[in-house]
């Protein structure tokens, strides 16, 4: 019986004989003594296993240890492995990859090239109709016709300007609320929080342009109003992905504009053209609000996502620092514009082209921050060590901040040629100008990647700085807002070599 069962190989005794089907003899599994510790890397790797199998590389890994707060020290002392590269390895080894098939087909203004904002026509989209409001002014000014007002600036101009930038701090923390909504997988909320929020929005803007206009401007409290208003609506529509639709609405706007250089508009055909925008805009934001909270609507059905078994609510301490945000990035674009004004008084010139080309430039500075995302994962995925990585990080920063401000000079330089009048761009102005653009694009991907206090208190103590320095009349103007703006753009450039140079900032 100490023999082979079968004494021929297997199949050699003709289509009828009995096949080995045991080619090797089992075992049993290893079983870990009772007494023994458990293998701490296991344990490692059976918390982590869905996440393991879904990495594409191992630095994915190593970003979650290090999102989870493992360090070096921890690791050699727990693992037994040199860094969080190295443990991740070895983790990426253990687990067969399993990667989710997707969701679905996505819908909307981005299917068919990515998400919305990620195709460069949307983010140029998206940067027009940031842009063409401002030709409201350009049809507006019967309206703000006078004598010089506070500051020797033009006339309306004070009340335009308080009720401007209330709305902007208004509307960029709405924003970020009716987001987090949004990102809680809560649509409803969302809506609620715009139904709510954007009509008090407009009303204290056009409040506080009340409190801020002197006897006679009450023609440009008129227009603040209106001015406060369209920012309501226009936040709506911006927040709910309907962007096309606000193109569609200022396009009276657009026409009127373009007309007045050729033709003489009466006031009354002025006004008409930038009440018909006003009203399109309100109504396609009133539309799309009923649409989202209507039952079996978009937004109108049961909760889902995140928010259903949590309920999580948004804290309203979250979306303060975009407030903070809105403020300081507002009054620098203002400073770009007025700030010669406010500093030598009515004689100077107002840099219009500057501003409108700091505006227009936030779409491709959109579409920028994306292509950064997208190559610093790349960058990621290629990289074999932190000091790699940070290198390639860095490298994308440098290129895409480049292109950025590229868009930008010729942004300026075109609107500089074309309107008649406007102060010429060189020297200390396309400094300050491109210095101004270096932290609106640097203070813009800090807050893509969560740092947006930060980047807040940045622009905000620049704006300070700088309103400072222009009421006490310290220094030369020009050159303290060249000074101002390029500390700033060093502050903000180090908290992003800071931040982005880290593989666990980058984990999505």
């Amino acid at each position: 019986m100490s023999g082979s069962l079968w004494l021929t190989p297997p199949g050699a005794a003709g289509p009828g004989a009995p096949v080995d089907t045991l080619p090797r003899i089992p075992r049993a599994p290893r079983q870990r003594p009772a007494w023994a510790a458990a293998d701490p890397l296991d344990e490692l790797t059976t918390r982590l296993e869905d996440l393991i199998a879904q990495a594409v590389h191992p630095d994915e890994i190593a970003a979650i240890l290090e999102s989870d707060g493992m360090t070096d020290d921890h690791i050699r002392l727990t693992y037994g492995r040199e860094d969080s590269f190295a443990l991740a390895e070895d983790l990426y080894a253990r687990v067969e990859r399993r990667h989710p098939e997707p969701a679905g087909t996505p819908t909307g203004p981005g299917s068919a090239g990515g998400t919305p904002g990620h195709r460069l026509g949307d983010c140029v989209l998206r940067g027009l109709v940031f842009a063409l409001p401002g030709l409201a002014y350009v049809l507006g000014a019967p309206l703000l016709a006078g004598p010089p007002g506070a500051l020797g600036l033009p006339a309306g101009t004070v009340p335009l300007l308080a009720g401007a930038v209330t709305g902007w701090v208004w509307n960029q923390a709405l924003s970020h609320r009716a987001y987090a909504w949004l990102g809680l997988g809560d649509r409803p909320a969302a809506a609620r929080t715009l139904l709510v929020g954007a009509p008090l929005g407009g009303l204290l803007g056009a409040l506080v342009a009340v409190a801020a206009a002197r006897p006679g401007e009450w023609g440009a409290v008129v227009f603040a109003a209106g001015q406060a208003l369209y920012l309501a609506a226009a936040t709506v529509l911006l927040v709910l992905g309907r962007e096309r639709s606000l193109f569609g609405a200022l396009l009276p706007l657009a026409v009127g504009a373009l007309a007045v250089p050729v033709t003489a508009l009466p006031a009354a055909a002025r006004s008409a053209l930038i009440l018909a925008s006003l009203l399109a805009a309100v109504a396609l934001a009133a539309r799309a609000l009923a649409a989202e909270t209507a039952p079996g609507g978009p937004g109108g059905g049961s909760r889902t996502g995140a928010s259903v078994g949590s309920r999580a609510t948004p804290r309203f301490a979250a979306s303060l620092p975009y407030g903070l945000f809105g403020l300081g990035t507002g009054l620098l674009v203002l400073y770009t514009a007025i700030g010669d004004v406010l500093a030598y008084g009515p004689s100077a010139a107002v840099a219009a082209p500057s501003a409108v080309a700091l505006t227009l430039s936030m779409g491709p500075a959109e579409w920028l921050l994306y292509r950064f995302r997208g190559e610093s994962l790349a960058g990621l995925r290629a990289s074999t060590s932190p000091a790699a990585f940070r290198r390639a990080a860095g490298g994308v920063l440098v290129l895409c901040l480049a292109a950025y401000l590229t868009v930008l000079l010729v942004l300026a330089a075109a609107g500089t040629a074309l309107v008649p009048g406007a102060p010429e761009l060189g020297g200390v102005r396309l400094v300050t100008l491109l210095l101004i653009g270096a932290v609106l694009w640097t203070a813009l991907l800090l807050q893509s990647f969560g740092a947006v206090l930060g980047a807040a208190v940045v622009c905000a103590a620049a704006a300070g700085v700088q309103t400072a320095a222009l009421a006490t009349g310290a220094g030369e103007p020009r050159a303290v807002g060249a000074a101002v703006a390029g500390a700033a753009a060093l502050v903000l450039a180090a908290l992003c070599g800071i931040l982005l140079g880290r593989a666990t900032a980058h984990r999505h």
